[in-house]
């Protein structure tokens, strides 16, 4: 193995050990929502590498580029496109990951479910042409279900995500964090699995890392204060409710 293979390994494993046990926080917004835009994204990354985050996951150039005039962390890069004749988003082509390769992210995250995705790419011919330019970034695999998982295991992915567990057809049913998977993911590869989806309590965190996850993603409950808010509100309502049960009842 020659010198520079070696320090492109160590840096992979440097990122790895600082995730380790960790928490990551997913800094998006869609257009429309109420924390869209860049600086907003800056400033809840900056927010989270405050509270003690060890990485940062964003989507698209702009978001990414001003996350990273803010912190220092890893940051999970993803190209969220959405278009009406592919279910695929997250990531879906090589010309959309070279996209946001091109700032400097340690990790990329790649859709790695076998549906169709423009141009008839696949995911191994995107995950091969990722490793000849840019050998130096660790490539993640975002599956559903534990039959993708055991499908991009020979392809040889540097981490497998559950961020697409309960958001395809084929895992519908799955409403919570997907602890099953994590465990089953486990058992048939050492690659090390990035708990993500779901995970609306920090027990949740815990019992993700517990299930064997390497590290754990979570955006909602920390970056969607409308979402959090909803909680809040349904719960109060839900006790308003209640007491106007008892009284009636009394």
């Amino acid at each position: 193995m020659n010198r520079s293979v070696k320090q492109i390994n160590h840096k992979k494993e440097a990122v790895l050990a600082q995730l380790k046990g960790k928490l990551v926080v997913s800094c998006q917004a869609r257009v429309g929502w109420p924390m869209y835009g860049a600086e907003i994204m800056a400033a809840f990354a900056a927010a989270a590498c405050q509270g003690g985050a060890a990485g940062i996951r964003a989507t698209g150039v702009d978001n990414i580029s001003k996350i990273k005039e803010k912190v220092s962390l890893p940051i999970i890069g993803i190209n969220k496109q959405f278009r009406d004749d592919y279910e695929v988003y997250i990531t879906p082509t090589y010309e959309s990951a070279r996209e946001i390769l091109e700032t400097g992210i340690e990790i990329v995250a790649i859709d790695a479910t076998p549906r169709k995705r423009p141009g008839g790419e696949t995911v191994e011919g995107i995950l091969c042409q990722i490793r000849k330019n840019y050998p130096e970034v660790l490539v993640m695999g975002e599956i559903s279900t534990i039959s993708e998982a055991k499908a991009i295991v020979p392809m040889g992915f540097d981490l497998i995500s559950t961020t697409l567990s309960g958001y395809t057809k084929e895992s519908a049913g799955v409403k919570s964090v997907n602890l099953e998977l994590i465990r089953k993911i486990r058992e048939i590869t050492d690659i090390p699995v990035i708990a993500e989806g779901k995970i609306a309590r920090e027990e949740e965190a815990v019992m993700a890392l517990d299930a064997g996850a390497h590290a754990v993603v979570v955006g909602t409950s920390i970056t969607r204060p409308e979402i959090i808010t909803e909680r809040y509100v349904g719960a109060l309502s839900q006790y308003g409710m209640n007491q106007e049960a008892r009284r009636s009842l009394a």
